[in-house]
């Protein structure tokens, strides 16, 4: 199941190697999407806006983990691609204690500052119980998201996408089966919904994480004498913190946008939840093709291959920019058929609102992916800061455009902030590419 990456036709490689990263980032989505359903269908749009304001912090808060994890792929595949393995094995363990070390401190604050969170998200009272409910269950996932996706990146690093799909599929079915039974079966509420993801996130993070110990030769295992240097640790927090950083703003800003959509109520807020499920699920394929692209790049960078390098990314920006005006075209057209699958008829308004939401942002879903193909190439190349610098640009833009036109025109401001920003974030990626090529 292991791809060489620096080898072969270039443009069915990476297809090759990114098929199985997008199908599971699908699976990891139903997650999500299971819970938003049966929310939406047995319990009510209260409820949903809730469950949705909450995927929104949760996002934000397991994105530290998972951006650290990417990074310390990024070293992985770099090292792979040179055929450095002992300083990878290094890498392994000193990235295996860092990141397990911020995932612990990181669940005990989010527990111990719950409710001024969601207090500083404005949080509407009437749904303020409800999602309190699910975050203190969902946040038991954490150690859970943390394994799968540390030992996801580990498996891809060495050209193997198959196996974290694989355990993906399990916990899904497990996922949406669990979710059926807690809420439609013993009304367990929004609280049966997380319990059921946890469960889910269990059976995937322990899974990958025996397969791997048990399958991978590369995994450094105790006793092998592989020492957890301090210089190790040290370049896995410079490199690896860029990109944790770069996705932990990314969804600061996202998590300021559910603030001030959650002042406007919970119709527009149960529009937001269902428009954002869509629009995620939308364009994620190309979002996982750019993490494939830069597994790509950083083996072909190690492996020296520049010319390689460049042929990919031709490919990788072709291939994204026809798949996402495809995509736009499909979520313009059928947006109220989409928002129907989470809402019920009856909630006329905040069908409409999500309408527009997806209309809107839906049109310009090439700008999200090339940004995503930038955040990759940067990444990839020993450059992750410049990818925290586009992030900045794209969210802080649309911060500030939203909170400062909201008062006056209303949500269609904050809808139109999403795309600017991610227009300028790709206009300063590739004037930043060009001023600053790969070392």
């Amino acid at each position: 199941m292991k791809r060489d990456l620096t080898t072969g036709p270039v443009t069915a490689t990476m297809v090759t190697f990114a098929l199985p990263m997008i199908l599971g980032n699908i699976l990891q989505q139903c997650y999500n999407l299971a819970d938003t359903w049966m929310v939406g269908h047995y319990i009510g749009a209260d409820a949903l806006g809730a469950v949705g304001s909450a995927y929104t912090l949760m996002t934000f808060l397991t994105s530290l983990l998972i951006g650290m994890c990417m990074g310390a792929g990024a070293l992985f595949s770099i090292r792979y691609g040179r055929r450095e393995l002992e300083p990878m094995r290094e890498y392994m363990a000193a990235s295996f204690v860092l990141i397990l070390g911020m995932t612990a401190v990181l669940t005990a604050l989010a527990y111990a500052f719950l409710n001024p969170i969601l207090r500083l998200m404005q949080t509407p009272q009437e749904v303020f119980d409800a999602m309190g409910d699910y975050m203190r269950v969902i946040l038991a996932g954490l150690i859970f998201v943390y394994l799968y996706n540390y030992f996801a990146y580990v498996l891809r690093a060495t050209g193997n996408s198959v196996v974290p799909l694989v355990f993906l599929g399990i916990s899904t079915v497990l996922n949406i089966g669990l979710d059926y039974v807690f809420v439609a079966v013993l009304h367990r509420g929004v609280a049966g919904a997380a319990e059921a993801t946890v469960i889910a996130q269990a059976a995937a993070g322990l899974g990958i994480a025996g397969y791997t110990l048990l399958r991978e030769p590369l995994l450094p295992r105790p006793g092998q004498g592989v020492a957890i240097r301090r210089s190790r640790m040290g370049e896995i927090l410079s490199y690896a913190a860029a990109t944790g950083a770069q996705q932990s703003v990314m969804n600061f800003g996202i998590l300021m946008i559910q603030g001030l959509v959650n002042s406007f109520g919970t119709a527009v807020m149960a529009a937001f939840a269902a428009g954002v499920k869509i629009d995620t699920l939308a364009y994620m394929p190309a979002q996982e093709f750019g993490n494939a692209y830069s597994i790509f790049t950083s083996q072909n960078y190690g492996a020296g291959k520049r010319e390689r390098i460049r042929s990919g990314t031709r490919s990788a920006v072709t291939l994204v920019l026809v798949f996402c005006a495809l995509i736009s075209l499909a979520v313009w057209l059928l947006a109220p058929q989409l928002m129907g699958i989470f809402l019920s008829s009856e909630e006329t308004e905040a069908l409409a609102v999500g309408v527009s939401y997806l209309r809107i942002e839906g049109a310009w879903y090439c700008g999200i992916g090339v940004l995503f193909l930038l955040y990759g190439y940067f990444r990839a190349v020993e450059q992750p800061k410049i990818s925290l610098v586009l992030t900045v640009v794209s969210l802080g833009t649309r911060v500030v455009l939203a909170y400062a036109l909201a008062p006056q025109f209303g949500v269609a401001a904050i809808w139109w902030a999403i795309p600017i920003g991610w227009v300028l974030a790709d206009g300063t990626g590739i004037l930043l590419g060009r001023c600053k090529p790969a070392k």
